[in-house]
Parts: C-alpha cells; sequence; structure tokens
C-alpha cells in the first residue's frame, strides 16, 4: 500500500514537472515567434522609433514668397537672419556661454541663466538674431550652442503700402494686411535638422546631420504700381502736413476691373519695425495702452473705417431721380417735417437746372430729388451700386454700411441721406459706386492680387474677380459722365481741372459727428478720361486745420496727382 502511494505521487510530480516543462517551452516558443516578428517583419517600424528616440528636431523656417507689384519690383522680400538656442546636456561651460549670449544679444544675465540652466532637449535663446551676430557666436565654439538660419520679413520700401502690405510675426506668419489675407501661398513648408544624440542627450561626434528641406512660398502679384504708389504716399504726406490734419487718403483705382494701382494712409508705419509707434501724438498720446495706439496706427481708413460720404453721394441719388429737364429754384433752405435744412450757400442759387444743382452741390435740390425717387427706389440704387454690402476687397477687416433700416426711414431721414448724411460707408464703397456710375453701370470688385506664382514648378493661380453688370443704365452712366465733367470745368470742382485732359469729378465736405464739433472730412473723387475712363481717384482729408472745403483743399490734390500720372498711364491729352 506504502509502494503504491509512493509511485502516484512521483507519477504526480512527473506529470507536473512535464507540465511546467511544456509550459516553459510553450513560452520560449511564444517569445521567440514575437522576437522574430518584431525583429523581421516590424523591424523598419521600430528602428524609426529608435531612430527618433536619439534625434533631435530643429525647424527651419521656410523661404516666403515674395510680394511683387505690376511691374515685378519686389515690395515685400526676405532677409537672412539666426535663431540662436542651447542644449542644455551638452554645455561644458556654463558661465562662459551665458556670458557670451548677455555680450552678443544684449539680453539681461538672468534671462541668458534661465535658458542656459533649464533642462530641455533645446532650449530657444532670441529669433531673428542678424547673421553678422550668428557669425560671431559660431566662431566661440562652445558645446551646447546652436546657430541655425533662417529668414526675417524685410520690406526695401520700409513705409510705402504699409497699410495694404501688413507685416509677419516671429514665426514669418502674415498678421495684417495681404501676407495675412495670402499667408496660405506665401508662407511655404518648414523643414528640419535632425541631429543624433546618444541616451543622456548629448550630440554623436560625428553623427551625421539630416535636413528635410524646407520649400519656399509662392510670390503674390499685386496691382500696385510702385510709381504711382510712390507718388500718392508723398502727395499725402504733404498734404498732411500742409493741412496739420489727423490723416489723408488717397486711393487709385482702374474703374473697369477694379485693379487698385495706389492706396496710402498717411501717416503710414515702417514696416520693418510694425511695433514702434510712427508719429509725436501717438506717442504723446495719455491714457490710452500701447496696444490700442498700435492698433489705430495699423488701421486702413479706407477699408477698415466708415464716414459720412457727403456731397460725393449726390451723383448715386443723381442716378435715377431726375432729367436733364428738370429745374429748381433754391432760397437758401429746406423745410422737412419740422425742420429747416440749410444750403451751404445761405442766400441761396435762385434757379437752377438740374446740371447747375450739381454743379453748385445744392442741399435742397437734392432734398427735392430725393423726395422723388422715394425710400423704396433710393435703397434700390444704393444696392446696386453696392453701398449696402462689403465690396469684398482682398484684405481681412473691411467695414460694414451703417444706416437706418429702410422702414424707419422718414421725410427728415430720407431728405439728409439724399445728400450724403444719416449713413456711413467706407471710402472704398464710395469710390467703388463711382466706379459703376462713370465705366456704364458695372460693379467692379475692388481687389491688389492678380497672381500667385510658385517657383518651384511655375505653377500659377489667377485670382478672379466677379464684376456685376447693369447697377445703372448705360444712358444714365453717360449723362452722369458729362455732368459730372461740367463740375470740374466749372462748377465746384474746378481746383481739379488740368489743361489739355478731359477730368470728371465731384466734392464733399462732410461733417463729423458730432454735428457742430467744428471738425470735417474734405473729400474728391476724380476720373479721366471722361468719356472712357481709365484710372479713378479718391482723396479723403480728416480734420484739415483751417480751411476745409472739399472742392477746395481735395480737389487740388487730385489735380496734382493727375498731372503726374496721367501721362506716366498714357492717358491722351485732348
Amino acid at each position: 500500500m506504502k509502494n503504491r502511494d509512493e509511485g502516484m505521487v512521483k507519477t504526480y510530480h512527473r506529470k507536473k514537472l512535464l507540465v511546467s516543462i511544456t509550459c516553459v517551452i510553450l513560452a520560449l516558443l511564444l517569445i521567440s515567434i514575437r522576437l522574430l516578428y518584431v525583429c523581421v517583419f516590424q523591424s523598419s517600424y521600430y528602428l524609426e522609433k529608435a531612430q527618433k528616440l536619439h534625434e533631435r528636431e530643429r525647424d527651419i523656417k521656410a523661404l516666403r514668397g515674395e510680394i511683387l507689384d505690376r511691374n515685378g519690383v519686389v515690395l515685400a522680400s526676405n532677409k537672412t537672419v539666426c535663431t540662436v538656442s542651447v542644449i542644455h546636456s551638452q554645455i561644458t561651460q556654463p558661465q562662459e556661454v551665458i556670458q557670451m549670449l548677455v555680450k552678443e544679444l544684449d539680453i539681461t544675465e538672468e534671462a541668458a541663466r534661465k535658458r542656459v540652466e533649464k533642462v530641455s532637449s533645446i532650449e530657444r535663446v532670441k529669433t531673428n538674431v542678424d547673421k553678422e551676430t550668428g557669425d560671431r557666436i559660431r566662431e566661440y565654439n562652445y558645446s551646447g550652442v546652436k546657430v541655425d538660419e533662417d529668414y526675417k520679413r524685410y520690406y526695401p520700401y520700409s513705409k510705402l503700402c504699409s497699410k495694404v502690405l501688413g507685416f509677419t510675426g516671429s514665426d514669418n506668419q502674415g498678421i495684417l494686411g495681404l501676407e495675412a489675407k495670402y499667408d496660405a501661398y506665401l508662407s511655404g513648408t518648414p523643414g528640419q535638422i535632425l541631429t543624433l544624440t546618444d541616451a543622456w542627450g548629448v550630440e554623436v561626434k560625428n553623427g551625421n546631420e539630416e535636413r528635410d528641406e524646407p520649400e519656399k512660398g509662392s510670390n503674390l502679384y499685386t496691382s500696385i504700381d510702385i510709381n504711382i504708389q510712390s507718388y500718392a504716399q508723398q502727395l499725402a504726406q504733404k498734404t498732411l502736413e500742409q493741412k496739420q490734419a489727423k490723416s489723408v487718403s488717397i486711393i487709385v483705382m482702374n474703374p473697369e476691373n477694379g485693379e487698385i494701382l495706389a492706396m496710402t494712409n498717411e501717416p503710414e508705419y515702417d514696416l520693418n519695425n510694425p511695433y514702434e509707434l510712427n508719429s509725436d501724438l501717438l506717442i504723446s498720446s495719455t491714457g490710452t495702452s500701447k496696444m490700442d495706439l498700435l492698433n489705430n496706427m495699423w488701421r486702413n481708413f479706407c477699408i477698415n473705417d466708415t464716414y459720412e460720404p457727403g456731397s460725393i453721394f449726390k451723383m448715386v441719388t443723381e442716378t435715377g431721380s431726375v432729367t436733364l429737364n428738370d429745374h429748381f429754384t433754391c432760397g437758401g433752405s429746406a423745410i422737412v417735417a419740422d425742420r429747416k435744412i440749410r444750403c451751404h450757400k445761405t442766400t441761396g442759387h435762385g434757379t437752377q437746372t438740374f446740371t447747375q444743382t450739381v454743379m453748385n452741390s445744392c442741399n435742397p435740390a437734392f432734398i427735392e430729388w430725393g423726395r422723388r425717387v422715394g425710400t423704396e427706389r433710393f435703397f434700390e440704387y444704393m444696392g446696386k451700386l453696392g453701398l449696402l454690402e462689403k465690396t469684398g476687397i482682398d484684405i481681412a477687416g473691411e467695414a460694414s454700411t451703417i444706416i437706418h433700416k429702410q422702414e424707419n426711414v422718414g421725410e427728415v431721414e430720407l431728405a439728409t441721406m439724399s445728400f450724403g448724411q444719416s449713413f456711413q460707408i467706407t471710402p472704398l464703397q464710395m469710390l467703388r459706386a463711382a466706379s459703376a456710375i462713370i465705366n456704364g453701370g458695372n460693379l467692379v470688385t475692388p481687389h491688389f492680387a492678380v497672381k500667385s506664382v510658385s517657383e518651384a514648378d511655375g505653377t500659377a493661380v489667377e485670382f478672379n474677380y466677379e464684376i456685376q453688370s447693369n447697377a445703372i443704365e448705360e444712358k444714365t452712366s453717360l449723362m452722369m459722365k458729362d455732368i459730372l465733367r461740367q463740375v470740374v470745368e466749372e462748377g465746384g470742382g474746378k481746383k481739379a481741372y488740368l489743361e489739355g485732359f478731359s477730368i470728371g469729378g465731384k466734392t464733399a465736405t462732410s461733417q463729423k459727428l458730432p454735428r457742430g464739433s467744428g471738425k470735417y472730412i474734405s473729400s474728391f473723387i476724380g476720373f479721366s478720361p471722361v468719356d472712357n475712363a481709365k484710372v479713378i481717384a479718391m482723396c479723403l482729408i480728416d480734420e484739415p486745420q483751417g480751411i476745409y472745403y472739399g472742392g477746395t483743399i481735395a480737389a487740388p490734390v487730385i489735380r496734382e496727382l493727375f498731372e503726374n500720372i496721367l501721362p506716366y498711364l498714357e492717358i491722351q491729352n485732348n
């Protein structure tokens, strides 16, 4: 019995041992299969992961595409700069490195020490360091100090067209203007530098450095003409100083297709130093944060702000209200409901033809013309001429029309709207409407960008812009052009008259809110030649000191502008 029990125990242990051996063999087999799978079938995957663990990445900025004028002149380019970084695990002379960074980068010892002593794979100390400084830092040959070349946006003409071009941020991304609008085309694709390191993050000596080269952005060709832009900007600056105005804006556009040849808003700012305030007025402002001052400095009045257009708007009221056979007698004022609205000539203009009411810019006459049009048709004309919508200009931040709801417009509102008050539009909206009035009734889309071209493969992207026809009837356009010609030859716009050239236009003197503040915006729109306009221009002088009538101070600006650019554009004399 005892022997049988002992045999059973031995058998049990043998079986248990056999099971254990079998389990071990199976486990080893499974491990072998897994190792085989990992080492053979997954080798590429794990090799890539292992390599990444021993690689340090440093970004390389892409060369940003250039912005050029219509003739191929570069308005925005790139300048080689450096990014200085430190790698904590590789630094062998920390104190010397700190002192060098303080000296060469003009930073505090505290800032340098914070970067050097921070335990991280790589720490950026300063970007946009000029190349000469970067080269000097390389010559120190300190372990753990890296100098990588990249690019910074550079504007060769500094202030030229600043409120249109906009600028870029520290990472070369577009912040404002065309730089922001077309960032996807201009920005390109960044690259990388891959450096091999050991398990402690120290670079392997004589290890291969791999570079994933960046891809340059596409160039942007614009409608801007640097010669017209330069002259318009000089003229605006001169006018700003002479009239001691708050600002002066000039827009020059092709009325047939909406291409903007020039747009300036003085004072402009330095695109290479966009965070520096540009005038004593801004610097001396009190109670306003620097950021608010900068935002104001960057604003493009032609697009970002609205104003009451004043008498320039009368060309819109005219487009469907009366005929050349109509007459009006001005006694110096008009009574509308319970209000007395005066003419700028308080003694009155007497009996006038329709054309003379335009030439004289007679408010009581336009109150009558507006009454004949009626509220419904008035809003219809404004809509057809694009004054109730944004222009679609290819710059962000375009302001919207501020106007009464149609159902809330009474007698007084209609009367004041008829001569350009009680609503607000942007200067560009007004110029667009004027273009439709003088080009036969085609409502264009104002724009700057013409095409984007990739230097890498020559791929070109053409930008197309909508033109809406029948904004007004062609016969009305013909009538209006002749009336506006007479405004320049004999009426309130005669200071825009230029011997030997056919010019039409309209003046305005808009009183700013609140009424009675004594602040005005003086403006003038002119075009040439009258019969087949190839260029239309607008000047706005905000808060001029002294004489403020548009016909007196804004019309001569357009005259001087045309005197210089009409021959350049090969627009023939009469």
